[in-house]
């Protein structure tokens, strides 16, 4: 699954002001929520899920890289954004290293394959160092998109 087929593009941010990773989470939500996909009260309960599943295993998974996901009732369709954390964040990853760049998913519950599906690709495109290394150059959203955009066409 290409990132360009579910990031929304009105919700990445290339500069996140959060120095924490729960800040940072509800930083990304709110994109989300502000572009149209959450209402009020949902975007505290996608925190939620997302923290719970944090719970289990962090979400950064080394090399500067965290994929905050969970699956929620309040989307009808798989949706993700970007964040661009250029001092980097604690995020308890594998590697113990701070993180830069953080790709959230959020679908609905009762698609759990698309999930599967769009966790297997971003994790695939952030394997290609060269993509990472561009993204935490990015200073716009766009430039972000951008790269989103050519990424999934090479």
């Amino acid at each position: 699954m290409r990132m360009s087929e579910f990031i929304v593009r009105e919700a990445i941010s290339a500069s996140v002001s959060a120095i924490q990773k729960e800040a940072v989470i509800r930083e990304m939500v709110e994109n989300l929520r502000q572009a149209g996909y959450f209402k009020g009260n949902d975007a505290d309960d996608v925190v939620k899920a997302i923290l719970k599943r944090e719970l289990l295993s962090s979400t950064g998974i080394g090399e500067g890289v965290a994929i905050p996901h969970a699956k929620h009732s309040c989307v009808d369709r798989l949706v993700g954004t970007i964040a661009i954390c250029p001092t980097g964040i604690a995020f308890d990853s594998v590697d113990s290293e701070p993180v830069f760049v953080l790709v959230m998913l959020i679908s609905p519950q009762e698609r759990p394959s698309e999930h599967l599906r769009a966790l297997e690709g971003v994790s695939r495109c952030l394997r290609d160092k060269n993509f990472v290394v561009s993204l935490r150059k990015a200073t716009s959203p766009q430039q972000v998109w951008d790269l989103i955009a050519n990424h999934d066409r090479a």
